[in-house]
């Protein structure tokens, strides 16, 4: 089944799914953040079929997620590395990884930790603030619909 392009949709979540909106994206750039640049390392960590693999990096090339760069042990291979953009998808990885935190493990479980890399210490839980400095949350904050500008 052919996907419907989402790209011209009003809603912002909308339009981002378009570019990054089935887990192996996702996947991609969370690896991205942590090390892997080269097509078989990234294959090797993810464990997807290589034409999936080529599939997504396609894609999040097209959007300027992901950018091809010189290899940076100067052989004349390339590597995949974070655009701005990508980069920007930062904090919805770090959201990702705090709500599968909360959900999807038992008291106890082991699983991976996001540290602050100066420190070595856990980092603090994502905050979404208001422009007074209040925690928002679910039932603080609603969409508003285009009926113009948004201050």
């Amino acid at each position: 089944m052919r996907r419907t392009s989402l790209s011209d949709a009003e809603c912002p979540v909308a339009r981002s799914l378009d570019a990054i909106g089935d887990w192996w994206s996702l996947l991609i750039v969370r690896d991205a953040f942590d090390g892997p640049r080269r097509f078989g390392e990234l294959q090797k960590s993810l464990g997807v079929a290589k034409n999936i693999l080529a599939a997504r990096l396609r894609t999040l090339l097209a959007h300027d997620i992901l950018e091809l760069v010189p290899a940076s042990d100067g052989s004349a291979y390339q590597e995949y590395a974070l655009t701005e953009k990508g980069r920007g998808l930062f904090h919805v990885v770090v959201g990702l990884r705090q709500w599968g935190e909360d959900y999807f493990f038992g008291p106890g479980e082991q699983h991976s930790v996001m540290v602050d890399k100066k420190t070595g210490r856990r980092v603090r839980r994502l905050e979404l603030r208001a422009l007074d400095g209040r925690v928002l949350g679910p039932n603080d904050a609603v969409v508003k619909k285009r009926t113009g500008a948004v201050r």
